[in-house]
């Protein structure tokens, strides 16, 4: 197996490049926990660059505006019709915010109106490493009363041949998930144990 590298994906609009401590303490976790074999260094790729195609695994996040050019929304559709996995975050925890808003348009522009979808707390990524009988985990920003002052009981996502190919979270677990690692050991239980979840089921779907 070819190490498991964070691939953080960079486009035009918006800003991109958010939760900069998040991808060490996630693939800490992924050491700590499993076997999978990891590149410790985050790699960034550009969306309009045929670089997207090498990572089975792309991390797509933001505050702003999502408008993707021409180039851009072809390697994107063309990637997740490939077997590619893009988890998608919202860091407003807002389903009426800019992010939340341009990003399910542009979804709906890529892949049809109908195509994110919410799935069911029983779906198989919840189970993938670490079970979650409740579904996605709750996170301090959403308890918080930050962004829209909800708790999100559910992910969304775009299935291509009965498999994620965009799995779409409200819920800000970029923000969750970025603090100085020597913090980490005084969490009362780990909050990237959802992440794993997410690679390992991204790396075991294709």
């Amino acid at each position: 197996m070819k190490p498991f590298r964070f691939t953080r994906i960079q486009y035009a609009s918006g800003d991109w490049d958010t939760d900069q401590r998040m991808p060490a303490n996630l693939l800490h976790s992924l050491i700590e926990y499993t076997t999978i074999p990891v590149e410790e260094t985050e790699r960034v790729v550009q969306l309009n660059s045929t670089d997207l195609f090498r990572s089975p695994f792309c991390y797509l996040s933001g505050h702003k505006l999502v408008e993707f050019s021409t180039v851009e929304r072809d390697h994107f559709k063309r990637y997740v019709q490939n077997g590619g996995f893009v988890f998608v975050d919202d860091c407003n925890h807002d389903i009426d915010g800019l992010f939340a808003k341009s990003f399910e348009q542009e979804m709906a522009r890529t892949f049809g109106p109908k195509a994110l979808q919410k799935i069911p707390n029983n779906h198989p990524i919840y189970t993938a490493f670490f079970k979650f009988t409740d579904g996605p985990p709750t996170t301090s920003f959403e308890l918080n009363g930050w962004g829209d002052d909800l708790v999100h009981d559910y992910l969304k996502a775009i299935t291509i041949n009965g498999r994620i190919g965009v799995l779409y979270s409200n819920k800000d677990y970029g923000c969750e998930w970025d603090y100085d690692f020597r913090n980490k050991r005084f969490l009362a239980e780990d909050n990237t144990k959802f992440g794993v979840n997410i690679v390992t089921y991204a790396l075991t779907s294709i």
